[in-house]
Formats: structure tokens, sequence, C-alpha cells
């Protein structure tokens, strides 16, 4: 809730049309000494298709998810989300609105029991996405759960298959921007999801699948741009060629008081 006092004195009385509340640099009708609004804007590309948004604006949830990677992670908003429409199964003082891993577990594992117990289908994958703040798993994730609960198809539909990583947003960079194979695995596994995954046999296994789909990405690239990438045989005839030249230039103009069997070290 956000609350805005009347401007009684100032701009935000009008004549005629009643008292206008001006918090926030916005001015709307006030019903009384304190105007209460819940502002529930939609944010700037989200992502998120705009009849999702306005379904979670009709729900009047306590605050509406601006930043949805943020927001909807620790489960929270998710548990009120499904209170509405199974206020029987969701005890909704048993969740946490909190941003620590240990809340974060604690709410999605009521969660995953909610699901279970009324058979809703939601991926493992994408849990683990949202609640370690994936790139675009939260807002698949409440696209899911729109079209499961309202029984409606979104007209946005996403063409290539979500992975979960930051190559969408690589792809947009030059080349020479990208990301090494190192800086790709340490910007696409989080630390919450090292601590939340004690085994690490695990942890290597989503090492080696992050190197693979870099391989497989630059090797895309390559074949799409053969020209944008130096290999080894180039450069190494760029140096030949190079050397060569001075050394040609060299021989041309002998220093004088040098013979040919002289060493060129002498003093």
């Amino acid at each position: 809730m956000v609350g805005g006092y009347c401007g009684v004195a100032g701009a935000g009385w009008l004549a005629g049309r009643g008292c206008y509340c001006g918090a926030g640099g916005a001015f709307w009708p006030c019903r009384g000494r304190v105007c209460e609004r819940r502002q529930c804007l939609a944010p700037r590309r989200t992502g998120v298709p705009r009849e999702v948004i306005r379904w979670l604006q009709s729900l009047d949830l306590s605050f509406c998810p601006k930043n949805f990677r943020r927001d909807v992670s620790n489960g929270f908003i998710t548990a009120e989300i499904f209170s509405w429409y199974f206020p029987e199964d969701i005890s909704f003082h048993s969740y946490e609105n909190g941003t620590s891993l240990s809340t974060k577990l604690g709410n999605w594992s009521q969660l995953e029991k909610f699901f279970l117990k009324r058979n809703l289908n939601i991926s493992k994958e994408l849990i683990d996405g949202t609640i370690h703040c994936k790139p675009g798993a939260a807002e698949l994730f409440l696209q899911d759960i729109y079209v499961m609960l309202t029984n409606k198809r979104i007209k946005c539909v996403q063409d290539n298959e979500v992975d979960f990583t930051d190559s969408c947003y690589q792809e947009g960079l030059p080349m020479v921007a990208r990301s090494t194979a190192s800086k790709a695995v340490k910007s696409n596994i989080t630390l919450s999801e090292i601590l939340s995954e004690p085994d690490l046999i695990v942890n290597k296994q989503k090492v080696q699948a992050l190197m693979e789909l870099h391989v497989q990405h630059r090797q895309q690239e390559r074949s799409v741009n053969p020209g944008g990438y130096v290999t080894l045989n180039s450069f190494h005839w760029r140096i030949g060629s190079g050397s060569s030249n001075l050394t040609s230039k060299y021989l041309e103009k002998k220093p004088e008081g040098i013979n040919d069997g002289d060493s060129v070290h002498k003093v």
C-alpha cells in the first residue's frame, strides 16, 4: 500500500472535482484524508505478456512484482496467487517474505508439496531456475501458472527454447565482447545454486553442461560468420609474412662496415 496525503493547500486540491492525491508524481481521486492506491503498474520490458500482468493486477496482491526475477524467487507471491484459487490448501501465514536462501527453500518446499497434492504439473527445472534467479525462469513460470489457473491461452509464445542462461544477451553483443568459457560458468551458476546443492558431482555436471553449451554456441557462430574469428594458422601466417618482410628490408639495407661473415652482435 502506498499512502499519499491530500494536498488541501496545494495543487492537489482541484475545485469542483474533490481532492486529488499527488504521491509519486501522479494524481488520482482521493477517497478521504489519506489516499491509498496500490501502485501495480506494468514494469518496462519485463518479458511477461500484457494479459499476465493484467491478471496479476486483478488479484489484489499484497504487492505487485516489478522485478520478476527478484520478486518471484522467494515463493511468497506464488503462494499468495495460489491462495486465491485454493484457499483451503494454502496457509498464507506459514510463508515468509524474505530474501535468504533458507526462506526461499522453505517456501518452495511447501509449494512443491501443494503442487504434488493437487497434481499441478510444474517442472522442477523451472522451479529451480525461479529460485536461483535464472534469466527468463520467473517470467516463464508466471506464464505457466496463468495458463494453468485461468485456462486461457497466451498470444505471445516464445519461439526459442529457454535454457535459463544469458545466451540471448550474449548474442546481442559483438563477438569480441562475448563471454569466455570461464566467464560463462561464473555468470550462469549462482552462489545460492551451489549452496543449495552440496553434492559436488551434481555441480560438476552443471559446469560441464555449461561448457558444452558454450562450445556449441561458439561453433554455431563460427559456421555463420567464419571470417569473424582468427585461427592459429592465420595468426602464424600473418606473423611469418611480417617477419619475412622485415628480414628482406634488413638485408637490403646492410649497415656499413659489416661484412657477410661478421656477427651482428659484434661491437
